[in-house]
């Protein structure tokens, strides 16, 4: 896959951050502490992939059944901020990156540690 060009790395921030901020208005109690750390749009702007991360893990179902809930008023605050002629049709996954980085470093860190003495 290419890297996105100028128009869609600008459109993946804006996104990200409107979608960012709407997310602070949601009343639904199973987004909980979600983070967006990523948008990736596709080059006709149609749909987005939209990555997010919870404060505990173990609520990444319910953060996801959330949003999945919410997506009608998340593209609706979308369409209001971006003005774009096509909303993007927004998709929900969870963003795995953090948790493989923590389980590579305690990898390391255990390869690095000396060896205690006998």
């Amino acid at each position: 896959m290419s890297p996105p060009g100028q128009r869609t790395r600008r459109m993946n921030a804006a996104l990200r951050e409107v979608l960012a901020e709407a997310l602070g208005t949601l009343s639904d109690p199973r987004v909980g502490f979600v983070t967006i750390t990523h948008v990736e749009a596709a080059p006709d702007t149609t749909t987005a992939k939209v990555y997010f991360t919870s404060l505990n893990p173990d609520d990444r179902a319910n953060s996801l059944a959330g949003l999945e809930s919410a997506r009608g008023v998340l593209q609706g605050r979308v369409a209001g901020a971006l003005r774009t002629k096509h909303t993007p049709q927004l998709h929900f996954g969870y963003d795995e990156q953090s948790e493989r980085a923590e389980r590579l470093t305690r990898l390391i860190d255990e390869l690095a540690a000396p060896d205690p003495p006998e």
